[in-house]
């Protein structure tokens, strides 16, 4: 079948009578880097394309409890036993070799007598949920996040165990959850792309901008990379300071660009890619006027500021990983996601650690957990915090998804004396919003929290997204994508929604 072209660059016309500015706007592609191909027609929306067998047209599979959805993706592997877990046995049985009752097969030397929680663990809420000190900023909100303490990886490399969470395979070459959200749902604002990424400030997790890729999506639907509070958040968007590039000059490459593009066009008649390099450069002109309106955070009134922990004061921060930084930057983020929320963007993925780097600014606590999880843990609860409240006092959070995340968890033996070891055998993740049951934890680790209490119904990522895509309203069997002769789609050929989340 044929994919149905949106472009009105190639709609039957005269093509010698005069063009529009859209029309001219359509005709002058040409690449803005960065930004480029994260822009699905708005009102268009091609839930799914015409001619893609399995894919919805117009309408959704049945109604939805969310719109819109927030990923928090702690890259390293975040330690469940030491943040929303609590286990005991630890405790009790602390120094005593680890006897799991089984070979264990570990990723580096992490087999050492059984290693405590690093932090105090109390009850928050109506709930009663125990929830370790340095994620108390938690507390205040933990009646309406529903954890997960049962799911599985399959495997405790980095690179492939993000693969998996972020895109549903352990592969390369395979959509973001967040491209797939976008081909089934688009925009709701055509000056925004509908795929928001807000990656940490000292750089990329494992996989980089392949964690949020389009693959063989339609490449409009690939992340929109921005940098909160740097100097230039969005690459490209703003030509730089240069004593040779005035209205005239740019205006003279324009017009030579639209030459080039309309004889490369007629001769390739529903070429996508030149389609979405059109898309592209319609999508950055208007996000030259609308974009910087909605990062500029000094709009916001004090007591947002506040909430997020933005009134610190500080623009520079000490060598050492430490709390203040770690608030300021994932607080900035979070508040940065609500105002895209509000304009119109359909999912925004925030990261909290790069990739594997000495000292560690990452999850990735194989020498000391206290010192690196400790401020990452901090800076993360304050600005989820303040995001699920200020979702709620918006009205939003009812059709506001948030998903919190990481690759994979962490041995409850100990690596050294103060580190953990990779735990692909079980971890955690949290839901909370919209059509989520909030109060519940679901699905117990055993007492040591290194696998599911129930080794034969554990939770898998495909679960995960099938719920995700449910709640938005999208049966996860049904949107599929026609690739190299297969229907592909996020959950592979797995997965289920797990009911017991469901408000």
């Amino acid at each position: 079948m044929v994919m149905r072209n949106l472009s009105p660059f190639h709609r039957s016309r005269d093509r010698s009578s005069p063009l529009s500015r859209r029309q001219f706007l359509w005709r002058s592609g040409g690449g803005l880097g960065g930004i480029a191909l994260a822009w699905l027609l708005g009102n268009e929306k091609l839930f799914a394309d015409a001619g893609q067998p399995g894919t919805l047209t117009g309408t959704l599979h049945h109604p939805a409890k969310a719109k819109r959805v927030i990923q928090l993706f702690m890259a390293g592997a975040a330690s469940h036993i030491d943040l929303f877990d609590y286990k005991p046995a630890l405790i009790k049985h602390q120094g005593e070799a680890a006897d799991f009752g089984e070979h264990v097969e570990a990723f580096q030397n992490g087999l050492g007598p059984w290693m405590p929680p690093a932090w105090e663990f109390r009850p928050y809420g109506q709930c009663g949920k125990p929830l370790s000190e340095v994620v108390a900023d938690l507390g205040s909100v933990v009646d309406e996040i529903a954890f997960v303490h049962n799911l599985v990886g399959k495997t405790g490399v980095h690179s492939t165990a993000t693969y998996l969470q972020a895109t549903g395979f352990a592969v390369p070459g395979f959509p973001g959850m967040g491209c797939w959200v976008s081909y089934g749902l688009g925009t709701e604002n055509e000056n925004l792309p509908a795929f928001v990424v807000l990656p940490d400030h000292r750089g990329y997790a494992s996989n980089g901008p392949k964690n949020w890729d389009s693959a063989f999506l339609p490449a409009e639907h690939q992340g929109t990379v921005i940098f909160p509070g740097m100097p230039n958040p969005i690459a490209d968007l703003f030509p730089g300071k240069t004593d040779y590039l005035t209205p005239k000059s740019q205006r003279a490459a324009l017009d030579l660009m639209e030459r080039f593009d309309q004889e490369h066009a007629r001769e390739r008649e529903g070429d996508a890619r030149l389609e979405a390099r059109i898309r592209s450069y319609e999508l950055a002109a208007r996000m030259q006027l609308s974009a910087p309106e909605a990062l500029d955070l000094s709009k916001e009134p004090p007591s947002i500021l506040k909430m997020y922990g933005l009134d610190q004061g500080q623009t520079s921060f000490d060598k050492e990983i430490n709390p203040i930084e770690e608030t300021v930057y994932f607080g900035r983020k979070c508040l940065t996601a609500r105002r895209l929320l509000e304009r119109g963007v359909r999912f925004v993925q925030i990261w909290s650690g790069n990739d594997n780097s000495f000292p560690r600014r990452n999850w990735d606590s194989h020498e000391d957990v206290r010192r690196d999880h400790g401020p990452l843990a901090m800076g993360m609860a304050r600005g989820a915090s303040a995001l699920i409240q200020d979702l709620k006092q918006r009205g939003m959070l009812e059709d506001t998804l948030i998903l919190w995340t990481t690759e994979f968890g962490r041995m409850p033996s100990s690596q050294g004396s103060k580190g953990r070891d990779h735990n692909p055998y079980c971890f955690t993740n949290w839901l909370c919003g919209g059509g989520v049951r909030g109060g519940i934890s679901y699905g117990p680790s055993d007492e040591w929290g290194y696998k599911p209490a129930d080794r034969d119904n554990p939770t898998e990522v495909y679960d995960i997204h099938a719920t995700i895509l449910y709640l938005l309203g999208i049966d996860h069997e049904k949107l599929t994508f026609r690739h190299n002769g297969v229907n592909r789609r996020l959950t592979d050929v797995h997965g289920h929604v797990i009911r017991e989340l469901l408000a």
